[in-house]
């Protein structure tokens, strides 16, 4: 049977860290954990859980503090995770079996990573990450920020996820910061680095500067082409904010142009359309989502209301507005098998109760 060592790094993580560990280290055969200054009683409740907690001097790299803690691991396998991430408990027996069944001839183990939920509980944000690695020197992550292990050699996808649940603000300028004392220090951008600073940038609402990273990023040959499909989207609302509509447009179409349609393209693109009445158009690009191929083990983040709830209800809104209220019903209907207690269908059922009581479906 496969060892696992358990690798974290925290700091001032005092309400969710016992929670995270509390989740796995049942099934985990050791716990490393690298502290990067903690003020409050992390510290504390990590050496309730191993004997395997270290000082390490925070320099604003996460890959330095990340392959820190692996280098401390002493089993076959090295597994990471953040304080506010956490094994649901329904997958504890499968995560037992996986690991009494993970053949040695094994590099990496991909489980899906499940971000942001509705308000059902049903998560709405999900991609596959390295989460299980071997443990080699030559397996090491790279990155700032943003970091990650490049899968490598004998990949294995198994259906457990970790989910992100966090429960304080992050420190947002944390990232961009990191970014711009990359440029101050003269380092150089890898791909990835160009692709996550040109992100940064547009959640700043610094669109001017967004759009040249994200340009420049597409212009490389390295990138990777799911951080490029992903590029032409966040590109085209920086596009968007500057009032350069026709040039967002452009960019969504070429997004489709590298690989099969990708329903959150096919959304943007419906939305684009809807925003401007043009109903034929904005219908056919909805269309055309409900029936993409979710590529989840492409490794892409997926937004999983692009594959049902959003473009159904949106269908429901452009039908409405086509005058075609039977066949916006349909569309209602489908959105609420996704997701029955969205606000957007709970109004919906209201406005399609008054158009019952006046025999209009």
């Amino acid at each position: 049977m496969a060892t696992i060592s358990l690798c974290m790094i925290v700091r001032d993580e005092e309400a969710v860290l016992a929670r995270c560990l509390d989740s796995i280290a049942g099934l985990v055969d050791e716990v490393v954990i690298a502290d990067t200054g903690s003020s409050d009683s992390t510290r504390r409740i990590a050496e309730q859980y191993t004997g395997h907690v270290y000082e390490y001097a925070w320099r604003d790299h996460f890959s330095e503090a990340r392959n820190f803690a692996l280098s401390k691991a002493s089993c076959d396998y090295c597994m990471w995770m953040d304080a506010d991430d956490i094994l649901p408990q329904a997958y504890a027996s499968a995560f037992q079996k996986m690991k009494e069944s993970l053949p040695a001839d094994v590099d990496v183990v991909m489980m899906p990573y499940y971000g942001a939920f509705d308000e059902s509980g049903k998560p709405v944000l999900a991609y596959y990450r390295e989460r299980i690695v071997r443990n080699s020197p030559a397996y090491r992550f790279l990155g700032r920020v943003h970091e990650a292990i490049s899968p490598f050699g004998n990949i294995r996808y198994v259906e457990i996820p970790v989910e992100h649940r966090r429960m304080k603000a992050a420190d947002s300028g944390r990232n961009l910061r990191i970014y711009t004392n990359m440029i101050t220090e003269g380092i150089p951008f890898t791909a990835r680095d160009l692709y996550y600073y040109g992100r940064e940038l547009y959640y700043h609402g610094q669109y001017e500067e967004g759009e040249k990273a994200l340009s420049d990023f597409l212009g490389r040959e390295d990138g990777w082409i799911e951080n490029k499909i992903d590029a032409t989207r966040i590109l085209a609302y920086c596009l968007y904010h500057l009032g350069r509509d026709e040039e967002a447009l452009g960019s969504l179409l070429w997004g489709l142009s590298m690989d099969v349609p990708r329903a959150e393209t096919c959304c943007d693109l419906g939305r684009h359309f809807l925003d401007r009445n043009q109903l034929s158009r904005a219908k056919h690009w909805f269309m055309q989502a409900l029936q993409a191929e979710k590529q989840s083990e492409s490794g892409a983040f997926i937004q999983e209301d692009c594959y049902g709830y959003y473009p159904a209800v949106s269908l429901c809104v452009c039908c409405c507005r086509m005058g075609d209220f039977q066949e916006a019903l349909t569309y209602h209907k489908l959105a609420k098998s996704y997701r029955p207690d969205a606000k957007a269908c709970l109004e919906n059922d209201a406005y399609f109760r008054r158009l019952a009581e006046n025999n209009m479906v």
